[in-house]
Formats: C-alpha cells, structure tokens, sequence
C-alpha cells in the first residue's frame, strides 16, 4: 500500500514540487505570531463580559480552572474592546488562506505509515490530530458567528471557548518541537548549505518532498504571494466593517457593510426590536417605567421623569463580539451612579444587574461591575446623536458603558437592581 502511487499512503502520491521545508516553514512562523494575537484577544473578550461577576454573564459555567486569568474588565480606554475584538476578529479571517496552506503543505504527514513508530511519535501524531482538528475547528465556528445567522449545533460561546483552548494547548506543542527547525529552515537559503543541519533537512525531506514531483508550474515564493494575496483581500473585505467610509468594503462581514439607515439612528444593530419581541405597547410613554431597585427600596420612574433629572453626554462606540463596531455616537441620558444614588447607595456604586423587555436572543439580563457603573460615562441613554433612539436602537432606554462588549449595552432597558447580585 505504500509503495502504490495511487493511494496517499505512498510518498510518490504527493507530487506537487512546492512542498517542503522552507515553505511549510515561513507559512508555520506567520501561524506561531498570528494565532498567539488571536489566542490572547479571544480570552480578552471572555475577560470583558466579566464571566465571574454574575451567572447571567457567564455562558461556560464549567470552566474551572481554565478561568484563572480572568480580571474585573476595565472601562479605560473606552475604545479597548472595540480594539481586541476587532484584532480577534479580522485577524482570524485574514489567516485563513494562511492556515489553509499551512495544511495543505503538510497533508503527507497524515498518511505516514506506520501510524506510530514509538510512543513518542504516537504522542506527537495525536498532537498533530488535535491541532489540524482544533484549528478547522475553531475558524469554522468564528467564521460562522460573525455572520448574520450562526448555524453551528450548539451554543457558540462554550465550543468556541473549550476548542481555543485544545486547539492552543496542541499548538504550544507543536510550536515548542517545530519552532527552532523552521527558524533554521527560513535562514537557510539553500537547503544544503550548513551540512552539520543536514540530518534535519533529510528527514523533513522524507515527509514533505516528493520523491517523484511534477513540473513546477510556479515557484514556492510565488506560492507565497498568492497566499499573501489571499489574506490581503480578506482583510480588505472585512476591514472596513469598523470604520466610517469603508464599510460598504466589508463585503465579506454582514453587520460591517453600509450604515443601515440615514440619520441620527442610522447606524449598526446586531438585533431589531421585531427580533427580540418588544411590543411596542409595552415601550409607549404610558405604559413604560424604569423599576430601579437598590438600598432603601425601589422608585419607578417614567421616561418623562427621567429626561428631567440630570442629563450627561458621552461619546462612545458599540463593539460586538461578531467583530464588527460603530465610530463613535453621542449618547445623552442619566449616568447610572445618579440612579444608584437615587435609591441609596450613594459614594461608590455597586454592582448592577440589568433586565430587558426583551423575549428572544441572548443576554436578556445582563451584570455590570461597580467600576463600570461608577465611570460617569456610562449612562442609561434616552437619545443618541441629540435624538430619541429609535425601537432598534432600543427605545425607550438602553445602557451605554465604555469598553463594554455591545451585549452588555442593554437595550429596551425594563429593571436596575443594584447591589450584590
């Protein structure tokens, strides 16, 4: 079987003259730089919806010990998460060509026999398994949520956390054995020229280089480039889904194209009132009322009323988890430590949980920390860029808070419980 040409357990199946070390190399270097970025800004976002502060924000409750890093997510600089998210996000897509090579190059080794030769190769086949599994695994599901409709059985937030985490774990160790081979790999203009590295060009040779390879029909540098060029118009079409002027470029980002609508309101959503069931009875001027609820007990205030306490302006974006976020709007309403003042907790805040009027999609009730609740750029809002928000926008109320996730801005805003939660 291995010796037959016909089936990809014989090296002489593997015909393509452009694998090899040096190829597989400087594509596994870019991988060792990139998935690390996109490693440490995926934890970031789990870091931001502050998993430890409330059940209600915590989607992988049996972390255990993967959550040890976990810190009280900061509201300076407001623009942080918009930042991580969107690094996270447009990264993972403008690698995909790279990793698509990346296993392309070294496909031969999945069909090398013996499966194992000893029980260190056996430890590093299944290393190898884990690590082309985890990684399709993880860019499909990320590829799937920053679309308009996630189609993956089962909840995004735990596969996709889990997997980063056995994707990164067989990474590391892949990394931590190939690293300084395919440093040398990269020095090495010609694969012959340092005879005392000879030893480690042969055997990667006896793997990767055809014995038998077809006429090139393009070099290993120009391979490069085209894949170089690949990643350079997925970032190009899914750039621009963060910035004012280019998100009609965001072809390949649904939430990042066009601004959806014109005016003070018209700006992304990632879900219209329609879609998390608010009726519009519920949200008239007089039907609706703010339940605040802290210290000295509970005070219900009209939208009236509250346009008639102090009123603050902030400047701030919302950034979601899809990647995607909007520049900067002007928000107006009452800062949320004047509400928790009202019903007694007055100095330093505490803890809020905030509930909606909405029926579907996630994040129905939603905890802030008592930093981002005492940060006097957060606020209850009533209007945005000096008109009220509108239904989608999540009249009659919605939360604003710097360098929150846009889940934990909560709109169609029904309860404030303050205190500990």
């Amino acid at each position: 079987m291995r010796d037959d040409p016909r089936l990809p357990f014989s090296p002489r199946f593997w015909r393509s003259p452009l694998r090899g070390p040096w190829f597989t190399s400087v594509l596994g270097l870019v991988l060792l730089v990139g998935i690390t970025v996109l490693f440490v800004t995926g934890l970031a976002s789990y870091a931001a919806y502050n998993p430890g502060l409330s059940p209600v924000n915590d989607k992988t409750p049996d972390k255990g010990i993967l959550g040890f890093y976990l810190f009280a997510w900061p509201t300076h600089p407001y623009w942080l998460y918009r930042l991580t998210q969107g690094v996270h996000v447009t990264l993972g897509i403008t690698l995909i060509p790279v990793l698509l090579a990346k296993l392309w190059s070294v496909v031969p080794r999945l069909f090398t026999l013996p499966p194992a030769r000893s029980l260190a190769h056996a430890l590093e086949r299944l290393s190898l398994l884990l690590l082309v599994g985890g990684g399709l695994f993880e860019f499909v599901t990320g590829v799937l949520n920053v679309q308009l409709d996630y189609v993956f059985p089962g909840s995004f937030y735990p596969l996709h956390f889990y997997g980063a985490w056995v994707f990164f774990a067989a990474f590391t160790a892949h990394a931590l054995l190939k690293t300084p081979m395919a440093l040398r790999n990269v020095r090495r203009l010609r694969e012959e020229r340092n005879v005392g590295e000879e030893k480690d060009v042969r055997e990667e040779r006896d793997e990767l280089v055809s014995p038998d390879p077809a006429e090139p029909t393009v070099s290993r540098r120009g391979a490069l480039w085209s894949v170089g060029g690949g990643s350079l118009l997925l970032f190009l079409t899914t750039a621009g889904r963060s910035f004012d002027g280019l998100r009609g470029t965001a072809l390949l980002a649904p939430h990042g194209g066009a601004d959806p609508a014109t005016g003070p309101n018209g700006f992304q959503i990632n879900k219209t009132a329609v879609y998390a069931g608010i009726d519009p009875v519920e949200t008239s001027e007089d039907a609706w009322r703010l339940v605040v609820t802290g210290r000295t007990g509970t005070v219900r205030l009209s939208r009236a009323q509250l346009a008639g306490l102090p009123l603050h302006s902030s400047a701030l974006p919302i950034a979601c988890v899809e990647g995607w976020s909007t520049s900067d709007q002007w928000w107006r309403g009452v800062r949320l430590r004047d509400l928790a003042a009202l019903v007694g907790h007055d100095g330093d805040p505490p803890d809020l949980l905030v509930e909606s009027l909405q029926r579907h999609g996630a994040f129905r009730r939603a905890a802030l920390r008592a930093n981002q609740v005492a940060d006097p750029r957060s606020l209850l809002a009533l209007y945005v860029n000096g008109e009220d928000l509108s239904p989608d926008h999540g009249h009659p109320a919605r939360i604003i808070v710097p360098a929150a996730p846009g889940v934990l801005n909560t709109k169609w805003v029904a309860r404030l419980t303050f205190g500990d939660l």
